[in-house]
């Protein structure tokens, strides 16, 4: 993409080959890593690192002081909130070099990662998930599954506006999510929208 085709604060650093979609904004201290690879119409807050190896979609809301390091996926419409972590290697030591053991990382579509949450690498937060302020990641996160807590576990389900659904954790039932309308059947331990 040409450079004139996203904006980027002249505090921003966008490494040559970084490949930026078109009304994507960058704002103040930024770096995009050569090998970065991000959508169109993205929002990268103040303070943001995003590593070589990492592939963003389109509507991504990256907000102040996340490092999006090497092996994370980010689709469509993900938000990070202030000050997420993502980890790349499970088992760190300054000692041990281990780059070749990346935990490959993937949020999916329409994902909500509140302020302060920690990702463990290895793991996929599933489409529409909602992952509480401050929620440790530590295993696989369903679709639509509102989790919270150290280590994170699911306290309910989410509708794709970010709207609580009154349904319970398990067995068969349908509601409506209270903003929308939108129907959402649970069957066998998932949601869907129906």
């Amino acid at each position: 993409m040409s450079e004139s085709s996203y904006t980027a604060h002249p505090s921003a650093i966008v490494d040559e080959g970084a490949q930026i979609g078109a009304g994507t904004r960058i704002w103040h201290w930024v770096h995009i890593s050569a090998g970065a690879r991000i959508g169109r119409a993205c929002s990268f807050g103040q303070n943001v690192y995003v590593g070589n190896d990492v592939v963003i979609g389109n509507n991504v809301k990256v907000q102040n002081n996340v490092s999006v390091y090497d092996a994370v996926a980010l689709e469509d419409d993900v938000f990070c909130g202030p000050s997420v972590v993502f980890t790349n290697v499970y088992n760190p030591r300054s000692s041990v070099v281990r780059k070749h053991e990346y935990r490959h990382t993937l949020v999916r579509k329409g994902a909500t990662l509140g302020a302060n949450a920690t990702v463990v690498c290895g793991v996929t937060v599933g489409a529409y998930a909602f992952v509480a302020a401050g929620a440790v990641v530590n295993r696989d996160v369903k679709p639509y599954a509102l989790v919270a807590g150290v280590p994170a576990r699911q306290i309910g389900w989410m509708s794709e506006h970010g709207e609580r659904l009154d349904l319970p954790l398990t067995g068969d039932a349908q509601t409506q999510c209270p903003q929308t309308g939108h129907w959402y059947r649970l069957a066998s331990g998932e949601v869907h929208r129906a």
